[in-house]
């Protein structure tokens, strides 16, 4: 068995329901995940769009989810840090909370929900970006997985 992560809102390559994107409530979607390696101590989640007209779009970066953690509930609320000690990032909209797919009209784009189990809790402090976050899990990294949903107006 290796990690894994799943959504009971979508399934691989699926379109992700409109509530969870700009077009209605923009809360995030339910996440599960099993079979964290041993060793790991905490978990990092980025999602992004890939598919954006300027470039990769961060959606939504979390990081020191527990270790005990089976996922991340549907609607995970907006605040900066979270009572189980997780903490958000800013997104590509400087926002430091989940920001659900809002392509332009056209074709669908692809929304990657990538899962990082970690030998670690991450000490980062000020404005924290995906740069910032992927720099500071490099060497701490013991296993991901990724979701793969879609969407598009």
């Amino acid at each position: 068995m290796s990690l894994s992560i799943s959504s009971a809102a979508f399934t691989e390559g699926e379109r992700i329901p409109e509530q969870y994107t700009c077009e209605g409530e923009d809360i995030s979607p339910p996440l599960s995940w099993s079979d964290p390696p041993e060793g790991t101590k905490s978990f990092a989640l980025i999602c992004d769009d890939p598919d954006a007209p300027m470039g990769t779009w961060d959606h939504w970066l979390i990081y020191n989810i527990p270790a005990d953690s089976g996922g991340l509930s549907e609607a995970v609320p907006t605040d900066e840090s979270l009572a189980d000690g997780s903490k958000h990032g800013l997104n590509s909209w400087e926002k430091t909370h989940y920001g659900g797919p809002c392509p332009p009209p056209g074709d669908p784009h692809r929304y990657f929900f990538k899962l990082y189990a970690l030998d670690t809790m991450l000490t980062l402090t000020g404005d924290v970006n995906k740069n910032s976050l992927e720099n500071a899990m490099q060497s701490h990294i013991l296993a991901e997985a990724q979701l793969m949903g879609t969407f598009s107006r």
